[in-house]
């Protein structure tokens, strides 16, 4: 496997009782993330719902928590990696790893990565996350700093999606 960088990547070529249980959020889809969500009237128990995809993100590598992979302009620290493997006809497909300091911004980054991971780049061009999180009603419920930095994190992931396809030369 061939390793390249991309904005400091490594790219790889080749809760609470209310709220519903969850397993990894690699097994959780954006579809059953979004059910979950819908089941739950009180935004205290979406918040812990949120907060507890936080917590079922894969541990993030002390090694990952450098300035070159943290997202600019998020109050909170976030740290986003890009691996970027091809798929069979040779296009990208982008898998992200990511933590925050803070638990809810945690939550935030596990939905983004059940939209974008595993994701072929130009999909991830495709979708707009931001218009998802005011479909769930998300953004109305963040502070302005947050909603800000989930901007952010959009941004990189689908800058990082742009950057592949170049590479790729598609």
């Amino acid at each position: 496997m061939q390793a390249s960088h991309l904005h400091g990547y490594v790219i790889c070529r080749g809760g609470d009782a209310a709220a519903p249980r969850i397993g990894t959020i690699d097994a959780m889809t954006i579809d059953e993330i979004t059910d979950n969500f819908s089941v739950l009237d009180d935004w205290d128990d979406r918040y812990r719902y949120v907060i507890e995809l936080g917590r079922a993100l894969a541990p993030f590598p002390e090694a990952g928590r450098t300035d070159s992979n943290k997202v600019q302009g998020c109050a909170s620290q976030v740290w986003l990696t890009t691996g970027v493997e091809r798929d069979r006809a040779g296009g990208p497909v982008l898998r992200f790893a990511g933590d925050s300091d803070a638990h809810i911004v945690r939550g935030l980054i596990a939905i983004l990565f059940a939209v974008y991971s595993g994701k072929p780049a130009q999909k991830i061009l495709d979708v707009d996350a931001l218009a998802l999180f005011d479909r769930l009603g998300l953004r109305e419920h963040l502070t302005p700093q947050r909603s800000n930095g989930l901007k952010s994190m959009v941004g990189r992931i689908r800058s990082d999606a742009r950057d592949a396809l170049a590479a790729a030369g598609v």
